[in-house]
């Protein structure tokens, strides 16, 4: 159950990374200044866009096969803005593979809306699994007040923060403008990140507590040392170099997030262990794991490589 919980978290994590980086793009978009920057961003996120989207079904399958009790408490609990989140994901898709060849700048404004309020209310998710919003049991929380609450509105927040970051992060090798906005999406962030540390620790003792351990300060610590130095590597344009970094910094927060929240997926009610699928079942996922990730890892590996290449038209 451990090995499932592990690869659970890496899908969890490579979606906040290469899907939040699609949703910067989006959020970019709306602060285009011409056609060009929004061709760079059309560019870079043209052939993955829909690939990035693999790593949140396979987040979701995962959870809802290895640990059905917890699947169900967080889907009959968080259902609004679950709900809000796909209808974000589908608009988002639209609007991007529809606003060229509509020529409408509706088509437009759904997709940068749909690619900001999309990872707010995932984070917003986040933010209330984590506070121990989400009791065990089908629909047993509020489903109002299980998402809108100080620590749901500030992860959600800093995820759109973060995604914006991430983006312009990616995007400076392709478009010199977005060094300026990847310097700026870096500072913000780290405001954002504080102010969101502080509402954590004062809305909810519970997280207050999970976070004195050492592990999650550790982790932590990590994630604001990387995200100076990936700003400190865009100041000194070394674009290529600043993109792992980066990712670092965002990753090691959201293992902070778990390293503070383990042995409980639904923190204070239920832990791995009770929350695990039979042995038979997780036997048979992570062997079903291996033989898509076999299949997976590389076609992924590609395409990116391939979508990495310059136009050469």
């Amino acid at each position: 159950m451990s090995a499932l919980l592990v690869v659970l978290f890496a899908a969890l994590t490579a979606y906040a990374l290469l899907g939040g980086a699609d949703f910067g793009g989006g959020f970019w978009d709306l602060f285009a200044r011409d056609r060009a920057e929004r061709d760079v961003i059309d560019h870079a996120m043209g052939p993955v866009w829909e690939a990035n989207h693999v790593w949140l079904i396979f987040t979701t399958v995962l959870l809802w096969t290895g640990f059905p009790s917890v699947f169900a408490a967080i889907a009959s609990t968080m259902y609004i803005p679950l709900t809000a989140a796909a209808l974000g994901v589908i608009g988002r898709g639209a609007g991007f593979a529809f606003r060229k060849t509509a020529g409408s700048r509706l088509f437009g404004v759904v997709f940068t809306g749909s690619s900001i309020v999309t990872p707010f209310f995932l984070g917003a998710v986040l933010g209330g699994v984590a506070s121990g919003r989400v009791p065990a049991g089908i629909a047993r929380g509020d489903v109002l007040t299980a998402w809108w609450n100080p620590t749901s509105a500030a992860t959600g927040i800093l995820a759109v923060g973060v995604c914006a970051y991430l983006a312009a992060i990616f995007l400076q090798h392709e478009a010199p403008a977005f060094r300026t906005r990847a310097l700026a999406a870096g500072l913000a962030v780290g405001g954002l990140a504080a102010v969101c540390l502080l509402v954590v620790l004062t809305d909810n003792p519970l997280l207050r507590a999970e976070f004195a351990h050492p592990v999650p300060i550790v982790l932590a610590a990590v994630s604001a040392a990387s995200g100076v130095v990936s700003l400190l590597l865009v100041y000194w344009r070394s674009p290529v170099a600043a993109r792992p970094v980066a990712g670092l910094a965002a990753a090691a927060i959201l293992w902070a997030w778990g390293a503070a929240q383990y042995p409980y997926l639904l923190p204070g009610s239920v832990t791995v262990r009770d929350a695990a699928a039979t042995p038979a079942v997780v036997n048979a996922t992570l062997a079903a794991v291996g033989v898509g990730g076999a299949v997976l890892v590389p076609s992924l590996w590609l395409l990116f490589r391939l979508s990495g290449r310059p136009s050469r038209e």
